[in-house]
């Protein structure tokens, strides 16, 4: 900033009073060159030189009244607006008038003594001083400007060629003229524009601010191309939706983002709640404070440690990582499934942490041989399994892969862990594994249960963690609410009174951590994410912080729910004890599951036979036996029978007889033992 500073140094900061003593003095000079100007030169002196000074006090008085009374020394000159230029020549117009007037009817007595000037000096010096005056102000004006363009310049020379966004600015009317001034006295923002893009023909190929306007609408595909133009500020605050949508439309299909600004009089009114050019965040859909954790905690058990995250690639995994990284490990193992996400954070993470020892895996939690040679090969001591099928509708439609994935895989790598005495193990739960009406919602309780046994079996800090809708994760209702805003609407909710519990990427990642600082082994915790919000009251926040109107610029239709779906998610059940912790928004819950020791890992065997053999009937009816308060949607409760699987399955029936009939159709050589024996009691029933 030191070579700016004789720029800044030559601004010209002219006062008021300043002004004052410049009036005086100029308009004490024009009388004497209007009279010059009336007689052709300056041989007057002798003939007129007491009318000259008598005509000079009196208009002095007079034009210096008018200028004080229309508050022309209270105005700020360097702002100056056109509505000051008007006040002016008001100003010089009354004062020439009533000097005229008084002259007129003084013309007869001063002429008697020689003292009379001729009738037109009075409106030749009224032109004048309107010249005097309002060019005096005007000049600070232009001064002012031409300062400003300068600064901006060398603002502009340091700033934004190498750091600015090319910007192309949609509107070329009062609101973009108001954005790209900004752009060009605050170079923090990193923006540059190339141009403006207006439907008015008349602006076509005119220049505004010393930018050229390129286009209309229909040209920015090509203008993005040909000028690299990396975001378009849609500054139409008064255009309607339709037009709106439109031009995001084409944004969208020429590969650049596409922000609005409202109007200053939406904001002042409070219809936006949002600056004017501003992303939507996801902690403004949170509608509650964030949770912090204890970080020192934190840093005790990661620091100089081999940390292995499974899952690393997805949302919750990769920001796992990026935080575990900033708690300086010894060691850091990305282990994931799919080969882009593992390495686009194995880039971001060597790219922020160049010191932090990485090692990628792509590996599958189900292959437990490969995940035996991967804890053989990097020994870590804390473990957290992130990796996991979500999607509830999906998993509904896929039974199978959601046990191998979610059930077996947990398995796994649970048992792969205590081989090579992991100490610390956090599974990454969900709030649907209470009471769960899905099947990605049970397979995750048996999770659970699997890591409250471990922990039983080992003596070693293996805790689950719950968490509810992750906002903004991959595939979450944020990001299907913004493809729709994007697309112009609607956006499509499942039920009005349909309720979940909302925290943030990083706040479920502090959570985890957190909790392998606590936890002492066999604990489920939970954090305190407040009331549940209505799905329908996030999308209607989301559409109008950004800057669009629910039910008129954006619709909202409701669906119906889905396969799996709750009205309401539960954080624990009824059975489960929940007590706080150390930290306030951290609770515990401990309960014993129904089936534990030998028998829990019996029927883990089954359902693993049961994978490769049976259909999604039968894999439903023994999660619930696995789960007793598992309750597809589908389940008709009736009187259990006194034989069966379990009172819980035999009251499942999805589809009439078919889950019998599947279950029979099954080898005796092939079927296991404990659902063969029961075949009878199941065709009594039936």
């Amino acid at each position: 900033m030191r070579t700016l500073a004789p720029i800044v140094e030559r601004e010209v900061r002219v006062r008021n009073r300043h002004f004052l003593i410049l009036d005086v003095l100029i308009l004490s000079l024009l009388p004497a060159l209007a009279l010059s100007l009336r007689l052709d030169g300056w041989s007057w002196w002798p003939r007129y030189a007491s009318g000259l000074a008598l005509f000079t006090a009196l208009s002095l008085v007079i034009k210096l009244a008018a200028i004080y009374s229309f508050d022309l020394y209270t105005r700020y000159w360097p702002c100056a607006t056109m509505d000051d230029l008007v006040q002016i020549v008001i100003a010089v117009a009354v004062s020439t008038v009533v000097t005229a007037a008084l002259c007129t009817m003084t013309h007869p007595t001063l002429a008697i003594y020689g003292a009379a000037l001729p009738r037109s000096v009075p409106l030749i010096d009224g032109l004048l001083t309107l010249i005097a005056v309002g060019g005096l102000r005007s000049s600070a004006r232009i001064l002012a400007c031409r300062n400003h363009r300068r600064i901006e310049q060398a603002l502009g020379q340091r700033a934004r060629p190498e750091q600015g966004r090319r910007v192309l600015v949609m509107g070329a009317g009062e609101a973009g003229r108001l954005i790209v001034r900004e752009m060009f006295t605050n170079p923090q923002l990193r923006l540059e524009p190339v141009g403006f893009v207006d439907d008015d023909p008349n602006k076509l190929g005119t220049r505004i601010h010393g930018l050229p306007v390129l286009g209309t609408r229909e040209d920015i595909p090509a203008l993005v191309r040909e000028h690299g133009v990396q975001q378009v500020i849609i500054a139409m605050p008064r255009a309607p939706g339709t037009v709106v949508r439109r031009v995001r439309a084409i944004c969208e299909g020429a590969g650049v983002t596409a922000r609005t600004i409202p109007g200053l009089y939406e904001i002042l009114s409070g219809r936006v709640k949002v600056s004017q050019i501003r992303d939507v965040t996801i902690e403004d859909l949170l509608r509650r404070e964030p949770v912090v954790i204890d970080q020192a905690e934190v840093d005790a058990y990661l620091r100089e440690t081999t940390v292995l995250v499974t899952g690393a690639g997805g949302s919750i995994g990769s920001e796992l990582c990026r935080q575990i990284a900033a708690h300086s490990p010894q060691r850091l193992i990305l282990l994931g499934h799919g080969e882009h996400s593992i390495f686009t954070i194995q880039m971001e993470l060597r790219q922020a942490f160049p010191a932090l020892t990485l090692h990628s895996v792509i590996a599958d939690v189900r292959d437990e041989a490969r995940l035996n040679r991967v804890m053989d090969t990097y020994r870590p001591t804390v473990v957290f399994h992130a990796a996991a099928h979500k999607h509830v509708p999906l998993m509904e439609a896929n039974v199978a892969e959601a046990i191998t994935n979610n059930v077996l895989g947990t398995k796994r790598l649970i048992q792969a862990a205590e081989r090579c005495e992991v100490r610390r193990f956090v599974l990454i739960s969900t709030d649907k594994a209470v009471n769960p009406v899905s099947v990605m919602g049970a397979c995750k309780r048996i999770g659970e249960m699997l890591v409250q046994e471990a922990a039983r079996r080992n003596g070693s800090i293996f805790v689950a963690v719950r968490f509810g809708n992750v906002l903004g994760s991959r595939g979450s209702v944020v990001d299907v609410f913004r493809r729709q805003i994007t697309a112009g609407g609607p956006l499509t909710v499942t039920h009005p009174e349909m309720r979940r519990y909302f925290m943030t990427i990083p706040e479920a990642v502090q959570l985890v951590l957190q909790a392998a600082a606590l936890g002492q082994g066999g604990e489920i915790f939970v954090l305190d994410m407040g009331e549940p919000v209505r799905i329908v009251d996030l999308a209607r926040d989301l559409i109008e912080l950004s800057g669009l109107i629910p039910g008129c610029e954006v619709g909202i239709t409701f669906c119906g729910a889905r396969p799996g779906e709750k009205m309401c998610e539960e954080l624990f059940s009824q059975e489960e004890n929940c007590t706080p912790t150390r930290h306030s928004k951290i609770l515990v819950v401990r309960r014993a599951p129904a089936i534990a020791g030998e028998k829990l890992q019996q029927a883990i065997r089954e359902l693993e036979w049961l994978v490769e053999r049976a259909g999604e009937d039968i894999l439903r009816a023994k999660l619930q036996e696995i789960v007793p308060e598992y309750r597809p949607m589908e389940t008709v409760r009736e009187g259990a029978l006194q034989a069966g699987l379990s009172e819980t399955v035999l009251r499942y029936r999805p589809a009439g007889p078919r889950a019998l009939s599947t279950l029979q159709a099954l080898p005796r050589h092939l079927s296991s033992p404990r659902l063969h024996d029961r075949l009878p009691s199941l065709g009594a029933e039936r």
